[in-house]
């Protein structure tokens, strides 16, 4: 499976989908989203984990593909 990180930036209400932590930093900034990037590697995301910060939610899920 393939996991993908949605984040909604609550004040702008837009969403944004990454295949990686890390991913989202090349898009948004940490003042965007409230949270440093060493804090949400260790944040325990899993898979239908969610992260609040005052500025974003950070969901982590799966992608779900049909068999081929």
């Amino acid at each position: 499976m393939t996991k993908v990180i949605h984040v909604h930036l609550i004040f702008e209400k837009k969403d944004y989908y990454f295949g990686s932590i890390s991913a989202i930093y090349t898009v948004l900034n940490e003042t965007q989203i409230g949270i440093k990037l060493s804090s949400l590697q260790h944040a325990g995301l899993t898979d239908g984990g969610v992260k609040l910060t005052q500025k974003a939610i950070i969901r982590q899920s799966h992608l779900i593909r049909n068999a081929q």
